[in-house]
């Protein structure tokens, strides 16, 4: 594959910036270097990625064209205060939070460069090991329409899925991706300290929920949210909900309804012909 041309320098040597440079890199993206307020973790960043670390900012801004900002989210308009006294004219500015969106870059046209927000919709959860399923992630982009195409191709170059939002749907997407990724784990969590009361220590718990969980992602993946639900809400099987509402303590008791309304409201989809009444009237409005 060819090398893409543009420069690529990171703020920020955390697990993010760590895997999208080993990323980048290793699909043949010319990743410059890191700068970090920690020297040791932007020295350790470009031994990983076989690029360059910088002692100051300026000297990274100087010799790329494209500038990752990946940095947790409440620094990345600190870290624009200061980018932006230097000479960026006609520079890409990026960062990679989630939530916040390229307006964080406030008055970026003055400088006569480009900001945008590009995310992986992706978990980092180690500096060195999370880079090998990134080819896995979707990534969004939100910015400005001069150099947009610059953008898509940088990612979709490299083999991944992109999706261009706007500006005001970013806390919205944010809270999607939360709840798909953060939120599960609390109910795992919540499994979990059910089957410690039936006897099983925390290990066997998660060894044995697992597959139930990795199966119904797969499940998801292959036939979609709605031929995927099954148990007894799909059944309407109100015996057993009201056996499990019984046993539940009040606060999952409440996540249980809660998150049963929205079950049946699928399955009622599914199951156009089947009478969900009285599990409704069960959970409540």
């Amino acid at each position: 594959m060819e090398v893409v041309t543009i420069r690529i320098g990171f703020i920020g040597a955390g697990k993010v910036g760590f895997s999208l440079g080993k990323y980048f890199r290793d699909n043949n993206l010319n990743v410059i270097g890191y700068y970090s307020k920690n020297l040791d973790s932007a020295k350790e960043a470009a031994e990983f990625t076989d690029s360059k670390y910088y002692y100051d900012m300026e000297n990274l801004v100087k010799e790329c064209d494209t500038i990752f900002i990946t940095t947790p989210d409440e620094t990345i308009k600190k870290i624009w205060s200061s980018v932006k006294q230097l000479s960026i004219k006609g520079k890409i500015i990026c960062h990679c939070s989630g939530s916040l969106s390229s307006r964080v870059f406030s008055n970026i046209e003055y400088y006569n460069s480009y900001g945008y927000s590009i995310h992986p919709m992706f978990a980092f959860n180690h500096k060195y090991n999370s880079y090998n399923d990134l080819d896995k992630a979707f990534f969004t982009i939100e910015g400005p329409l001069e150099k947009m195409d610059i953008i898509k191709n940088l990612i979709l170059g490299i083999g991944n899925k992109i999706k261009v939002i706007s500006a005001e749907n970013k806390v919205k997407y944010h809270v999607a991706s939360v709840i798909a990724s953060n939120h599960v784990i609390a109910l795992v969590q919540v499994a979990v300290e059910d089957l410690k009361q039936c006897g099983f220590n925390e290990e066997d718990a998660l060894e044995s929920l697992y597959p139930l969980i990795s199966n119904n992602i797969k499940n998801i993946g292959s036939d979609g949210i709605i031929n995927s639900l099954t148990g007894p809400i799909e059944r309407a099987d109100g015996g057993t909900i009201k056996n499990h509402l019984e046993c539940l303590g009040d606060e999952d008791r409440e996540l249980y309804k809660l998150l049963s309304r929205k079950l049946i409201r699928i399955a009622k989809k599914k199951n156009k012909d089947r009478n969900y009444r009285q599990i409704e009237d069960m959970i409540g409005d």
